[in-house]
């Protein structure tokens, strides 16, 4: 769906279509909306927060709405005594989904490893849990996340030798060519169009409207577009 469309769909349903009164709409709040209504929604889905308490993968539907979003980067960084430490997370990050690894020892070629995501308050348990530790034998290790980094357990046992993070990127922010942005007084040079297809993108404008609607305080169109976004989920 192109941005003109969008923006009209928009303005229909907060029925500012030819309005001139002091409730118009301007394109930079459009942007902003829709942006933001694109973030709650997706933060939703992946959670299960949503109407059939559905999260990612959880159902067909789910893995179909937020394929798009998966994507996978490999992970640079040093090696510490116990861990690998990557570098920060990319900047587009969201959620994390997996991470792959390869590890080696003194005497074993190179093999993949099982790694599962752990908490930080629990490292040190793990590292001594000898069902648990990360061990190259059983091909079998865990993770972390903190500070932005993930660390990859290896217990001084072994070297990682290439890994990679499986994530839920953030969605693409729509811009509207010709549209100043107010926060930054920078005018857009191009246009994007919304990276969903189009049955979500009906889904991401009562989103939109419901937010629009909260800020001019339109209990009506806001309880609408609430409504009919959570009817289409």
């Amino acid at each position: 769906m192109n941005n003109a469309a969008l923006q009209l769909k928009i303005k229909q349903r907060l029925n500012k279509l030819a309005s001139n009164d002091y409730d118009n709409i301007e394109c930079w709040q459009i942007v902003e909306a829709f942006n933001k209504a694109q973030v709650e929604w997706v933060r939703r889905q992946l959670h299960g927060n949503n109407i059939f308490k559905e999260g990612d993968e959880s159902s067909k539907r789910r893995v179909d709405d937020l394929q798009l979003l998966l994507t996978q980067q490999l992970l640079f960084g040093t090696d510490q005594p116990e861990y690998f430490r990557s570098d920060e997370l990319p900047e587009d990050y969201l959620q994390f989904k997996r991470v792959d690894a390869y590890a080696k020892d003194d005497c074993c070629p190179i093999r993949g490893m099982t790694v599962y995501l752990a908490e930080e308050a629990n490292a040190d348990q793990l590292l001594r849990d000898i069902y648990r530790q990360p061990s190259f034998e059983w091909s079998e290790t865990f993770c972390t996340l903190m500070s932005n980094r993930v660390k990859i357990y290896t217990g001084g046992k072994f070297d990682i030798t290439r890994a990679s993070i499986t994530y839920y990127r953030q969605p693409v922010k729509i811009e509207i060519l010709g549209c100043i942005d107010p926060y930054t007084q920078q005018e857009s040079t191009i246009d994007i169009p919304c990276e969903f297809k189009d049955d979500i993108v009906e889904i991401l404008i009562d989103e939109a409207v419901s937010v629009l609607a909260g800020d001019i305080e339109n209990i009506t169109q806001y309880q609408r577009g609430t409504q009919s976004a959570e009817r289409s989920n």
